[in-house]
């Protein structure tokens, strides 16, 4: 079916070890989820095939496609995220999903990661075709236009609320500045105001609450609250985990025999089941595939002589580091618990398309580079 593209077979294999890996831990974390929730490993399984036709279209359709009609894309995700405001059901105190009768929910804020991501790539890449060699001015310029692209759906996410993607839509931002090749200066100056802010946000938060919540909310009080204290009152679901990753030793404790209930096993705490049933080996191979895996995303971007090609696997690296780092962090406790899922192996159709489709973007870098080298 894609026999005039060149694929990048060693990417391929990771993402049928990271299937292999979600399907069984997904499975196995089915006994502590409510049956209301249908077979997951097999909606998983699905998801991953949707996923395939997917890469199939993008390949097909190529990076340049794309690239053109991002600014399009861009607005239609922001109109998605604005209408969550409005339409969206409250669940568990935010308003994130749309629900889809008969097809389940759709995250918005997962999509939102690509467009950022392609919308940036376009408009740096743009900026350098304008300027060969660009003053401070030009590059103020194109932070403020970077700023604008960024802080709009980052404040309607925030309002959902939902800080962990907009958490992500930063780290995008800011590995991608790091590619585009502006002055140190903007590094400098960025970093002195983030630790200004930084410190009065913080001396808020500590010493006058009263003023903090009237500017921030309560609710946005007790969300700082949570992640600030985590450490102090890491509570049941942290501890669990803790439990069930500790009490595994080397080989684990077998496929499907999780000693012990926490909450969002099969999303946020994937990797605590996976840990607990396959044990230090198991964790190791996982980790394993996981640096390979990015190493082999980091050296396609490296290797391309497209520069919006460059960007975009910058983005799409930054998402991929993060989350991995944030997932597994937060599951043995060295990072606030965030909702952070894990990339391929966390249960979820949204997140999974958006993934794939990521991937689908790769292929193309990789498939571009090898037919210039041949």
């Amino acid at each position: 079916m894609l026999k005039k593209y060149k694929l990048d077979k060693l990417l391929i294999f990771y993402i049928i070890v990271f299937f292999i890996i979600s399907i069984i831990s997904i499975y196995s974390a089915s006994m502590y989820l409510s049956p209301s929730l249908g077979n997951l490993p097999l909606k998983q399984s699905v998801w991953y095939i949707i996923g395939i036709f997917i890469i199939y279209f993008i390949m097909k359709k190529g990076n340049k496609f794309f690239y053109k009609f991002s600014w399009y894309i861009y607005l239609f995700n922001v109109v998605l995220l604005f209408g969550l405001l409005f339409f969206a059901p409250n669940i568990n105190g935010s308003k994130c999903w749309y629900v889809i009768k008969g097809i389940g929910s759709f995250q918005p804020s997962e999509f939102m990661k690509i467009s950022l991501i392609l919308m940036l790539a376009t408009t740096i890449n743009y900026f350098h075709k304008r300027h060969r060699k660009p003053t401070l001015k030009d590059e103020f310029i194109l932070i403020l236009e970077v700023l604008i692209i960024v802080g709009i759906p980052s404040v309607l996410t925030f309002l959902e609320p939902d800080t962990g993607a907009v958490i992500i839509y930063l780290i995008i931002t800011i590995f991608m500045l790091f590619i585009s090749g502006i002055k140190p200066f903007w590094y400098i100056l960025f970093g002195t105001i983030l630790i200004s802010m930084g410190s009065i946000f913080l001396y808020l938060y500590f010493f006058q609450q009263d003023i903090f919540i009237n500017i921030f909310g309560s609710n946005f009080f007790y969300r700082m609250d949570r992640i600030i204290n985590w450490k102090i009152g890491s509570g049941m679901q942290l501890e669990n985990s803790l439990a069930a990753i500790g009490s595994s030793f080397i080989i684990g404790h077998g496929f499907n025999n999780t000693p012990i209930y926490f909450p969002e096993a099969g999303t946020d705490f994937i990797f605590s089941v996976y840990a607990s049933n396959f044990g230090l080996i198991g964790v190791i191979i996982l980790i394993t595939t996981i640096l390979l895996f990015d190493f082999k995303i980091i050296s396609t971007g490296i290797d391309t002589i497209n520069r919006i090609d460059k960007y975009l696997i910058a983005g799409i690296t930054g998402i991929f580091v993060y989350q991995q780092i944030q997932n597994i962090s937060m599951t043995i406790g060295l990072l606030p618990i965030t909702g952070i899922t894990l990339p391929f192996i966390s249960y979820g159709g949204s997140s999974l398309i958006s993934y794939m489709i990521l991937i689908g973007f790769i292929l193309n870098v990789y498939n571009t580079k090898e037919k210039k080298i041949n």
